[in-house]
């Protein structure tokens, strides 16, 4: 068996997709960007303060587009009809913008492809070898498309994304609903399951459903955020977890 890094009683790991699985969170960042700082712009003229950093990492990582929007215009006292969610991408409603981000992100995607962590791959697949269950959570629409084009489908015994917490009535991060709805799809009590986070919201998703073990993945220098917001452990790749250079084999090495 392959020293996990994780309390001898967690059955099952949840995997958040972008910043742990895939590199896309920098992808997220740009198309939020460039939709954002379009629209703030337009409407504020000389008084153009851009999208930062700061705004993606406290207002909109980790959580539903629609989410993040009203979020980070709260934070700049800018109140959008809602309109619906079928609105076209240059609506200027929140659904509006919401759309416009995603028409970015995919077109990004579509341009560059999407690259994994080769690390956190690794480890999945040896915590499954070693019986554990594993399940990918993200706010993303797009979540089974990005894992069908790094053809890590299998690697998981269920998904809870942004359309299946839409078939259900799920509210996204940083309320724990999704992956307390991963940990009964997978027959397992929160406190037996590890969240794997990269984003605040995430972290605070984990800390509120009182999850068995939450590990924080740090790619962009901000351990201590992560440990504030509910984190157990911080890494910045899961081969840390397993003490091995390079992490844990793939079965058929071992």
């Amino acid at each position: 068996m392959t020293d996990l890094g994780l309390p001898e009683n967690i059955l099952a790991c949840l995997f958040d997709l972008d910043g742990v699985i895939t590199r896309t969170a920098a992808v997220h960042a740009a198309a939020w960007r460039q939709a954002l700082d379009a629209f703030l712009r337009e409407r504020d003229g000389t008084d153009f303060r851009p999208f930062t950093d700061a705004d993606y990492a406290e207002y909109v990582d980790g959580r539903p587009r629609s989410d993040g929007v009203r979020a980070f215009l709260a934070s700049r006292g800018v109140d959008l009809p809602e309109g619906a969610p079928d609105d076209p991408p240059g609506a200027t409603t929140v659904h509006g913008l919401a759309r416009r981000k995603n028409e970015l992100f995919l077109e990004r995607i579509r341009a560059g492809g999407v690259e994994a962590y080769d690390g956190t791959l690794r480890y999945i697949r040896a915590a499954r070898a070693d019986g554990l269950r594993t399940a990918v959570v993200s706010a993303s629409a797009n979540c089974r498309d990005v894992l069908h084009a790094i053809d890590a489908e299998c690697l998981f015994d269920t998904r809870v994304d942004g359309v299946v917490a839409a078939e259900r009535g799920l509210p996204g991060k940083p309320r724990p609903e999704t992956f307390l709805a991963a940990a009964r799809d997978l027959g397992v009590p929160p406190g037996r399951a590890a969240v794997f986070e990269d984003a605040l919201a995430g972290m605070d998703a984990g800390r509120a459903g009182r999850f068995g073990y939450v590990v924080g993945v740090d790619r962009v220098g901000r351990p201590d955020a992560l440990y504030a917001h509910g984190a157990d452990r911080v890494v910045t790749d899961l081969a840390e977890l397993t003490g091995e250079p390079g992490g844990p084999k793939d079965p058929a090495e071992r």
